[in-house]
């Protein structure tokens, strides 16, 4: 079997771990029929695909999904999606209620092997999304064009997602679920703006053009809406970029709601949204606001994109651990990021520290704190392995570990040293169940650590991804 040959009408399964999906070859071949497929790609089970073949093992073959021949019957057509099927929905169709079965299967799945090493493990219910559709507050599109012979395409302005199995390819929307409908109105009259201007769209081949990227914040609870307009400045029909400043101002007229808005300039081949900023229209920041804390978001600020799920996160995250315990603790935010979950804890705590390697993330946390009046609590800008050795060298203690790493999970470095504090509990905050699964095999191998508490929390309805909130305790 070769790579990149397309087998046909297969049947996915079940998922079963890292967003693969099973299934078996069925063939004439005595040899290969029945053979294990692992499948990456947005597919349903129950439903029957075609695939193409990226590797050919002798236990199994690793394929990519290309084509849906056959819907799964437990698919549905989504009552109120009246944009269609995008890469970012890929389960769109699945009722929400199987969606988060097939999410708690997914953890389930990857901590198969830490349940060996701890066959008494219990994985807690699933917590949903307090909203299912609408609940994204930051969104990026982008400009493309796609001219090809090849595939009979002259395809001269589009702007969306990259399309689902082919990332090279961006597909053309007006619209999605996942957004509100006024984020939805609001790009609708920025991208008939950017078509009807007749300014060409950006060709990422030969690094010229204009209209490059759209990105939408918006605070749920404040109502604010932040937009990033992303360019390139140096196209040789630009005189000026006052038709596009007045398009923005005259749009923020229209809508209250918006009150920040920023140029991004990037004339470099760098597919990024946020490059060079000019503010043209209003605050340099907007706010949001979670379990009574106020947080400045400016353009490259990270923050949870669902904020009623991130109410529901940070809450689950701090009911762990008995506030009274916290009254007299250092804690540790590994992986702080702007330090929100640090935040959370500060009140309850005597002490937190927030390490985070991103400066700009250090800093915006550090001003937050201080709009909160927080003041126990320090940020460092640092790689936590780097810092966890400074910290144990100079015989500091702490007697609480929060890590909420990014997708790859802890830096391998570190983890020996986090098991080195001897804390009574250590809260494990988690993007991704391999890396999760991974991280927690080697803490109860190599400790005296137990876990407690496993509960998978839903923020991304519609898609794959889910967190994981594990809490371990020294036996």
């Amino acid at each position: 079997m070769k790579k990149n040959e397309i087998l046909q009408n297969i049947l996915v399964e079940k998922l079963v771990f890292w967003w693969k999906w099973f299934a078996r070859l069925k063939s004439e071949n005595k040899d290969i029929d029945g053979k294990a497929i692992f499948i990456s790609g947005g597919v349903i089970p129950g439903s029957i695909i075609n695939v193409r073949v990226l590797k050919s093992r002798k236990d199994f073959i690793e394929a990519q999904a290309q084509e849906v021949i056959k819907k799964s019957p437990i698919e549905k057509l989504h009552p109120n999606n009246i944009y269609g099927m995008q890469a970012g929905t890929a389960r769109v169709n699945i009722p929400y209620d199987e969606q988060l079965k097939m999410k708690a299967w997914q953890v389930e799945e990857s901590l198969f092997h830490v349940k060996k090493l701890q066959p008494d493990l219990e994985i807690s219910p699933i917590i949903s999304s307090p909203l299912v559709d609408n609940y994204r507050n930051k969104i990026e599109f982008s400009f493309w064009k796609f001219i090809s012979a090849k595939h009979e395409k002259n395809e001269h302005f589009n702007v969306w997602f990259h399309k689902q199995w082919e990332f090279s390819k961006i597909e053309d929307f007006d619209g999605t679920i996942l957004i509100s409908e006024l984020a939805n109105k609001i790009y609708k009259e920025i991208k008939d703006f950017a078509k009807n201007s007749w300014f060409p769209v950006y060709d990422q081949f030969n690094g010229e053009w204009f209209f490059r990227h759209i990105v939408i914040r918006e605070a749920f609870f404040t109502k604010q809406i932040m937009i990033i307009f992303s360019i390139n400045h140096t196209f040789s029909w630009v005189q000026n970029l006052d038709f596009v400043k007045d398009f923005f101002t005259t749009l923020a007229k229209k809508y209250k709601e918006i009150t920040s808005i920023y140029l991004s300039l990037n004339n470099s081949k760098a597919d990024v949204a946020i490059w060079e900023l000019e503010l043209i229209y209003g605050e340099k920041f907007i706010e949001e606001k979670l379990l009574g804390l106020t947080f400045n978001i400016s353009p490259k600020s990270f923050f949870q994109t669902n904020s009623y799920g991130a109410e529901k996160l940070y809450s689950e995250v701090l009911s762990q651990i008995d506030t009274q315990e916290l009254k007299n603790f250092t804690v540790l935010d590994l992986y702080g990021g702007t330090g929100t979950i640090g935040m959370v804890f500060a009140p309850h705590s005597k002490k937190v520290i927030s390490v985070e390697l991103v400066a700009d993330a250090s800093k915006d946390g550090k001003e937050n704190a201080m709009k909160n009046g927080i003041t126990n609590m320090d940020f460092v800008n640092a790689k936590v392995e780097t810092f966890l050795d400074d910290y144990l060298k100079k015989w500091e203690a702490a007697d609480l570990l929060i890590i909420d790493p990014p997708r790859a999970g802890m830096h391998p470095s570190a983890l020996p040293n986090i098991l080195t504090f001897k804390t009574k509990n250590i809260i494990y905050v988690s993007c991704n169940p391999a890396t999760l699964a991974r991280d927690l095999a080697y803490i109860l191998e190599n400790s005296d650590y137990k876990i407690v508490n496993v509960t998978p929390v839903d923020m991304f309805p519609h898609t794959s991804h889910i967190e994981t909130i594990v809490k371990l305790e020294r036996v």
